[in-house]
């Protein structure tokens, strides 16, 4: 992992500039989940918590790319659990789709600048428990450039970093 301003700054960017101005800076809320890492801090009179990892691998290699992240966020006081994202280090092609893909279970995520989060919130729920069922996660994507590139994140660690974000964040 990083250090904390850096995922500090990534989390910004994935939550919005109006919550940006009441945020803390996030504290880690553990020691690393295997692969996960989970954090916390106060925003706008209340509890935010994620757990967050990075991808084991990138391809195209030598691309130039911002740091990439997957996110699992709770937001209690607006109801939000088990919020999916990924932050992928380039800005998206215009009105493309990123898929992520585990084991034989794929889900379509709609992507916003280099931001992308699930399509069908209905699908929030079994993604999460492919990712807890599951070893690894490959998400693809295409850059606003046209390059496709694909991400493989580690999933171990996910279940006991989502207990904690869960734990701390009710």
């Amino acid at each position: 992992m990083t250090n904390g301003r850096t995922l500090a700054t990534a989390f910004a960017m994935l939550i919005g500039a109006a919550t940006v101005a009441t945020a803390q800076t996030p504290t880690v809320l553990d020691k690393p989940f295997g692969d996960w890492t989970a954090y916390g801090y106060t925003a706008g009179g209340g509890k935010v918590c994620y757990a967050i990892s990075q991808p084991k691998s990138t391809e195209p290699r030598g691309v130039n790319r911002d740091p990439m992240y997957i996110f699992v966020t709770n937001r209690p006081k607006e109801g939000v659990r088990h919020e999916v994202s990924v932050i992928t280090g380039y800005p998206y092609k215009e009105g493309s789709k990123t898929t992520v893909k585990i084991g034989a279970d794929t889900f379509v995520m709609f992507t916003k600048d280099d931001g992308a989060w699930v399509e069908n919130a209905a699908e929030e729920a079994r993604l999460i428990g492919s990712m807890k069922g599951g070893s690894e996660m490959v998400v693809t994507g295409t850059s606003r450039r046209g390059t496709v590139t694909t991400d493989t994140y580690s999933l171990r660690g996910i279940t006991a970093a989502l207990g904690r974000i869960d734990s701390e964040c009710r």
